[in-house]
Protein backbone atom coordinates (compact mmCIF):
# COMPACT_ATOMS: atom_id res chain seq x y z
CA UNK A 1 0.00 0.00 0.00
CA UNK A 2 1.24 3.44 -0.89
CA UNK A 3 1.70 6.47 1.49
CA UNK A 4 -0.75 8.46 -1.01
CA UNK A 5 -2.98 5.59 -0.43
CA UNK A 6 -2.56 5.59 3.48
CA UNK A 7 -3.13 9.37 3.64
CA UNK A 8 -6.59 8.95 1.26
CA UNK A 9 -7.55 5.90 3.77
CA UNK A 10 -7.05 8.49 6.68
CA UNK A 11 -8.88 11.62 4.88
CA UNK A 12 -12.43 9.23 4.57
CA UNK A 13 -11.30 7.02 7.27
CA UNK A 14 -12.56 7.92 11.34
CA UNK A 15 -9.76 9.63 13.23
CA UNK A 16 -10.29 6.10 16.01
CA UNK A 17 -9.52 3.75 12.87
CA UNK A 18 -5.94 2.78 13.98
CA UNK A 19 -5.34 0.32 11.13
CA UNK A 20 -3.35 2.73 9.32
CA UNK A 21 -1.98 5.04 12.22
CA UNK A 22 1.73 5.08 13.64
CA UNK A 23 0.84 4.40 16.78
CA UNK A 24 2.27 3.69 20.44
CA UNK A 25 0.87 2.96 23.55
CA UNK A 26 1.68 5.98 26.67
CA UNK A 27 3.26 4.66 29.56
CA UNK A 28 -0.61 4.44 31.05
CA UNK A 29 -1.43 2.40 28.62
CA UNK A 30 -3.51 4.65 26.12
CA UNK A 31 -2.51 4.69 22.45
CA UNK A 32 -1.20 7.69 20.98
CA UNK A 33 -0.61 8.26 17.65
CA UNK A 34 2.23 10.12 15.69
CA UNK A 35 0.07 13.36 15.30
CA UNK A 36 -0.76 12.87 18.96
CA UNK A 37 2.89 13.05 19.78
CA UNK A 38 3.98 15.67 17.38
CA UNK A 39 0.62 18.11 18.31
CA UNK A 40 1.71 17.82 22.27
CA UNK A 41 5.70 18.14 21.04
CA UNK A 42 4.76 21.46 19.08
CA UNK A 43 2.63 22.52 21.90
CA UNK A 44 5.25 22.36 24.39
CA UNK A 45 7.92 23.91 22.34
CA UNK A 46 5.73 26.71 21.64
CA UNK A 47 5.01 27.46 25.00
CA UNK A 48 8.71 27.49 26.21
CA UNK A 49 9.65 30.15 23.62
CA UNK A 50 7.49 32.64 25.92
CA UNK A 51 7.04 34.92 22.87
CA UNK A 52 10.86 34.31 21.55
CA UNK A 53 11.15 34.42 17.98
CA UNK A 54 11.63 31.61 15.95
CA UNK A 55 12.33 30.82 12.57
CA UNK A 56 12.81 27.29 10.67
CA UNK A 57 10.41 25.48 12.59
CA UNK A 58 9.44 23.40 9.29
CA UNK A 59 12.44 22.23 9.22
CA UNK A 60 13.36 21.52 12.54
CA UNK A 61 10.27 19.07 12.95
CA UNK A 62 11.02 17.28 9.60
CA UNK A 63 14.52 16.56 10.20
CA UNK A 64 13.36 15.30 14.04
CA UNK A 65 10.83 13.13 12.42
CA UNK A 66 12.46 12.13 9.06
CA UNK A 67 16.11 10.97 11.00
CA UNK A 68 14.22 8.46 13.17
CA UNK A 69 12.23 7.11 10.34
CA UNK A 70 15.12 6.45 7.89
CA UNK A 71 16.68 4.90 11.18
CA UNK A 72 13.95 2.63 11.80
CA UNK A 73 13.11 1.81 8.13
CA UNK A 74 17.16 1.17 7.85
CA UNK A 75 17.21 -1.39 10.37
CA UNK A 76 13.85 -3.19 9.16
CA UNK A 77 14.61 -3.41 5.78
CA UNK A 78 18.41 -4.73 6.95
CA UNK A 79 20.01 -1.40 5.48
CA UNK A 80 18.81 -3.01 1.84
CA UNK A 81 18.42 0.58 0.32
CA UNK A 82 16.42 -0.41 -2.59
CA UNK A 83 13.72 -2.13 -0.20
CA UNK A 84 13.80 0.82 2.20
CA UNK A 85 13.37 2.94 -0.93
CA UNK A 86 10.71 1.25 -2.53
CA UNK A 87 9.14 1.49 0.91
CA UNK A 88 9.18 5.03 1.60
CA UNK A 89 8.29 6.18 -2.10
CA UNK A 90 11.83 7.68 -3.02
CA UNK A 91 14.43 7.45 -5.70
CA UNK A 92 17.04 5.37 -4.20
CA UNK A 93 19.93 8.29 -4.83
CA UNK A 94 17.65 10.71 -2.69
CA UNK A 95 17.10 7.71 0.05
CA UNK A 96 21.15 8.06 -0.01
CA UNK A 97 21.56 11.72 0.25
CA UNK A 98 18.77 11.81 3.27
CA UNK A 99 21.11 8.58 4.95
CA UNK A 100 24.21 10.80 4.51
CA UNK A 101 22.71 13.67 6.04
CA UNK A 102 21.53 12.42 8.87
CA UNK A 103 25.19 10.32 9.37
CA UNK A 104 23.34 7.02 8.55
CA UNK A 105 25.70 5.96 5.76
Amino acid sequence: MSAETLANDNLSTPANDDTHQLQTLSSGGNSVTLRDSVEVALKNYFAQLDGAPVTEVYQLVLSEVEAPLLEQVMKYTRNNQTKASTMLGLNRGTLRKKLKQYGLL
